[in-house]
């Protein structure tokens, strides 16, 4: 709710989506102070069932094997969430490990905070589509810094996820 008070004439904000809590607080949100900002939802590649659910317009299990994104690793959705989703975000978009973990990188290297792979999601999908967003206000939601350090290390040192 505070972004959206603070900033009321954003473009668009990203949303990594798990179970779908999140996400449907933003599109609440917006609907509440009427706004116009696009909200996308964003899923790992390796756990899309929001993503295949979103273009089919029904639930669609899906396998998860995402190595660093396990906050979003749904792989069933939530027939509530997935109304208020199918009625109110923009699309859905599907990111990679490498993405990822390079999200993960560039936030640490310029802020210096931790964020997990599921926060680092919306990063990721925001950089994914940055000529789409040339000229826009974005946002984007990077909730959540519990991640494995050793799993931390390796992405700061470069290592890949190969997706």
């Amino acid at each position: 709710m505070e972004l959206l008070r603070a900033v009321k004439d954003l473009d668009v904000v990203y949303v990594p989506i798990g179970l779908g809590s999140g996400i449907c607080g933003m599109l609440a949100v917006r609907d509440a102070l009427e706004l116009n900002t696009e909200i996308v939802g964003v899923v790992s590649a390796h756990a899309n069932t929001y993503a295949k659910s979103f273009v089919s317009r029904s639930p669609v299990e899906s396998t998860v094997s995402t190595k660093i994104a396990d906050g979003i690793d749904c792989r069933v959705p939530e027939q509530s969430a997935l109304d208020l989703i199918w009625k109110g975000v923009e699309r859905i978009v599907q990111v990679s490990d490498t993405e990822i973990a390079e999200s993960m990188r560039i936030m640490y290297e310029c802020t210096h905070n931790v964020c997990e792979g599921a926060g680092a999601a919306a990063i990721a999908a925001a950089l994914q589509e940055s000529s789409k967003n040339k000229g826009l206000k974005v946002a984007v939601i990077a909730s959540g810094g519990n991640v494995d350090r050793d799993v931390f290390a390796k992405i700061l040192n470069g290592e890949n996820f190969v997706d």
